[in-house]
């Protein structure tokens, strides 16, 4: 019998540029970049709502979504984005996308997606106008009133190479764009002591290179700021997580939990770099301050100390007479190491071993460029420790070695370094020191108060070490400070635990399964859910969820279990092992 190709249900979204043949005749250079920067834009926005691209085709884009409601509410985002984008062009410039949403049944091969399923969304974008949205009645029926929005009943339409009418129907976007982004993010109260987040500068050039130098001027201005004990800095990883978005300053201010928040934009050309940084008080959304710095490049990490004192004294000018020197000393200035250290680190937070692999190679490459750079060594400290955490190399203690002395060699180079103090303790951490990682992480959480992964490090420490309170309120002050952070999967596993070693298990499930939501998160978050469910006696749930760590980790022993236990100092996590035994863990 012939093999049946896989199938399931999905919701497809399919945009297309109207009008591409006239724009690229018209300027097919300008057009190919802004269509290229709106590709990354729409690819965020589908991932941002659980979607998936599964490929381009030249001006189109095809994504799937398990969630009918993910695939509209991400389409209307992308249509509002790209309005935003395109107002102040003139008209011959737009480069405006029609999009079709269906719900139906697509073939799964080879990665990609095929079937009647894909082709009704394709020609439902045909239908749409420029800067629409035309949807199936499929659509339309599991919609219902989940979203605010009203549609336009468009009869029904024959269309090319589908046998079968397609009652079709345009949405009518004049709705608050609040209302269709992900779902809001708690308002978080604000500090005691003056809050800022700095956004991600905007590269305004037309070199995507300069993608780098933009990141690294947000980053040092982050890592300025929180030197200021006086001052609550959110972390980066949380406010890199609104790069390539259209902002709403007062919705950055109540999810962040900030008073102020700084942007700001480069502009590079003929030797030359423009800076422009505006601060604004996020409720009120008024201008405190803004200024623009044009300065030859080699003027760059000048510049950056120049803006950060700045904001300092705009912020709270006080501040001003106790700090007028350099608000931090800078670790090269050799711009290709700077920006060699700006990609190992975007590659570090994926957390996928190939990921790390080429994390470690551009750390090296950027020791290589400025052997006196501290910093890298840090990071690949870090590297070392993601290693052993997986379990991906035979010598374990080799690996431990080389990443506590790459650690030591960040410190050689500046005992204030933040980070390689937090990476040397977690690598004594699971090496079993665990009185020398709580020193290390200490001294990095006294440098930079502000250090969300300086609390998560102190919450690994105090979990090994059984003192469930101190892992809770650690875990909890390192997802305050960095509410949008790419490992909060990790920082709700200590909180989960934390919550476990006090007796209450219905948080502590909760927590594992907001933890297990996270893409690339691994097995682990599973196997803990897994056993945290056989404990509460929810026996199906806790088979689906062992099932799935047995999917993300076909060689999941209990060998590896207990090794990764080793060195925990006391005997409340029993159950753990006990738990998985019973549900077919050998």
């Amino acid at each position: 019998m012939e093999e049946r190709l896989p199938r399931k249900l999905a919701a497809i979204l399919y945009g297309d540029v109207a009008g591409y043949s006239r724009l690229t005749g018209d300027d097919e250079d300008a057009t190919h970049r802004r269509l290229r920067d709106y590709l990354d834009l729409i690819a965020k926005t589908i991932e941002n709502h659980h979607g998936q691209v599964m490929h381009y085709a030249g001006d189109a884009v095809l994504a799937k979504f398990d969630a009918v409601v993910d695939a509209l509410s991400s389409a209307i985002a992308i249509q509002n984005d790209l309005k935003d984008r395109n107002q102040d062009l003139p008209d011959e410039r737009k480069v405006q996308f029609r999009v079709g949403v269906n719900l139906g049944d697509v073939i799964e091969d080879r990665g990609d997606i095929y079937g009647d399923g894909v082709n009704v969304a394709a020609r439902l974008e045909s239908l749409a106008d420029a800067g629409g949205i035309c949807i199936s009645e499929s659509v339309r029926t599991a919609i219902g009133k989940k979203l605010p929005y009203g549609y336009d009943f468009m009869g029904e339409q024959q269309v090319k190479n589908i046998e079968e009418p397609v009652r079709a129907y345009g949405v009518l976007l004049d709705s608050s764009k609040a209302q269709v982004t992900p779902p809001a993010k708690p308002t978080l109260e604000l500090p005691d002591k003056p809050s800022i987040a700095v956004l991600p500068f905007t590269n305004m050039s037309s070199d995507p290179e300069q993608e780098f130098l933009a990141d690294g001027i947000s980053e040092d201005i982050i890592t300025a700021l929180s030197k200021f004990r006086w001052f609550f800095v959110t972390a980066r990883n949380s406010t890199f997580t609104y790069k390539g978005q259209a902002i709403d300053i007062k919705r950055v201010g109540e999810e962040m939990g900030v008073r102020y928040v700084l942007e700001g934009s480069l502009r590079q050309g003929a030797g030359r770099v423009r800076v422009s940084a505006q601060l604004i008080e996020a409720a009120s959304g008024n201008h405190i301050w803004a200024e623009r710095y044009d300065r030859q490049i080699e003027d760059i990490f000048d510049l950056q100390d120049e803006i950060t004192m700045t904001i300092v004294a705009a912020v709270e000018p006080e501040l001003a007479a106790q700090e007028r020197d350099r608000a931090v000393n800078k670790p090269t200035r050799d711009l290709k190491a700077w920006d060699l250290f700006q990609r190992g680190i975007a590659k570090l937070w994926q957390m996928e071993r190939k990921d790390i692999e080429e994390s470690e190679a551009y750390l090296r490459q950027a020791l290589k460029a400025d052997p006196n750079f501290g910093r890298p060594h840090g990071y690949l400290a870090y590297c070392q420790l993601v290693d052993v955490l997986c379990g991906w190399s035979e010598d374990e203690q080799a690996v431990l070695r080389r990443g506590i002395a790459e650690a030591k060699a960040a410190l050689a180079v500046d005992q204030r370094d933040s980070f390689a103090h937090f990476a040397l303790g977690r690598l004594y951490t699971v090496g079993g020191d665990h009185q020398a990682a709580a020193q290390e992480i200490g001294e990095a959480l006294r440098i930079n108060p502000n250090f969300a992964y300086g609390y998560l490090g102190l919450a690994s420490v105090y979990y090994w070490l059984g003192e469930g309170p101190a892992v809770l309120e650690n875990a909890d002050k390192a997802i305050r400070l960095s509410p949008n952070d790419p490992l909060m999967w990790l920082f709700l596993l200590y909180r989960a635990h934390g919550y476990e070693f006090i007796g209450d298990f219905d948080r502590a499930i909760e927590c594992f399964e907001q933890s297990s939501r996270f893409t690339r998160v691994g097995h682990l978050p599973f196997c803990k859910l897994a056993a945290a469910y056989y404990e509460a006696g929810r026996k199906e749930e806790a088979a689906a969820a062992f099932e799935q760590a047995r999917l993300i980790e076909p060689n999941l022993s209990l060998e590896g279990q207990r090794k990764a236990l080793r060195f925990i100092q006391h005997n409340k996590f029993d159950y753990y092992l006990r738990n998985l035994q019973a549900l077919g863990l050998k």
